[in-house]
């Protein structure tokens, strides 16, 4: 049990770093954004990047990874929690697919002008820390539970070899600048400052997937009359 215990506390500080991550955008938002009557061109382009990277971070934890996929293999018994955090994760996909494919302006915008339009926004936003802070919970008290009585002590030395050729992946990816895949910032800059913009025109990251990456699109922002 010893292996258990070790790739457990390993999944756990991911999971803790993920969780601080998206408390701290969440905060962000709460306390910078839902404040203001308009959002500037740096703002969104900050809080659709934080979004995205956010939501790839939770795709490529090793909870995902590795330990889910043991899981499946070894018992049957967590198949209705698997159903419950993939409802979770997809709801926050739907907020990033909402505010990329309507973004503002569109036929189901979320605007950015007037404090409605940005409460809206910020909302979206809430809802989305919402649904991944909650999947890492149920992850924590319920999925660990699981996983630690029904992995048998070879899946569990098997699974704590690929947390470490993980881990030596990522940091040789640091090392020699890797690709965004392989290496992914939970906050991908510092928070812009709230200036006023007449007109701009935003490049909304892109949705990826899991295992591939996708195109940014260009979504024009308009000034409000």
């Amino acid at each position: 049990m010893l292996t258990a215990t070790y790739a457990l506390v390993a999944l756990s500080v991911e999971q803790a770093n993920v969780r601080l991550s998206l408390v701290s955008f969440q905060k962000y938002v709460q306390s910078t954004l839902t404040c203001q009557q308009n959002l500037t061109l740096s703002q969104l382009e900050y809080a659709c990047e934080t979004l995205e990277r956010l939501y790839q971070a939770c795709s490529w934890r090793k909870v995902e990874l590795y330990l889910i996929p043991a899981l499946r293999q070894a018992t049957q018994r967590a198949d209705q929690l698997l159903e419950e955090l993939s409802r979770l994760n997809g709801l926050a996909l739907d907020v990033v697919r909402r505010l990329k494919e309507g973004g503002v302006g569109g036929r189901d915008a979320v605007p950015a002008h007037g404090s409605g339009h940005v409460a809206a926004f910020c909302e979206a936003v809430d809802s989305f820390c919402g649904a991944l802070l909650q999947r890492l919970e149920k992850e924590e008290k319920e999925l660990f539970a699981i996983a630690r009585s029904a992995i048998c002590g070879d899946a569990w030395f098997a699974l704590a070899n690929k947390l470490l050729a993980h881990d030596a992946q990522v940091a040789e990816a640091r090392r020699n600048g890797g690709d965004e895949a392989a290496v992914i910032s939970l906050v991908p800059r510092l928070a812009p400052p709230a200036d006023p913009v007449a007109g701009i025109e935003l490049r909304m990251p892109a949705v990826r997937s899991a295992r591939a990456g996708g195109a940014r699109t260009a979504v024009r922002i308009l000034s409000a009359d």
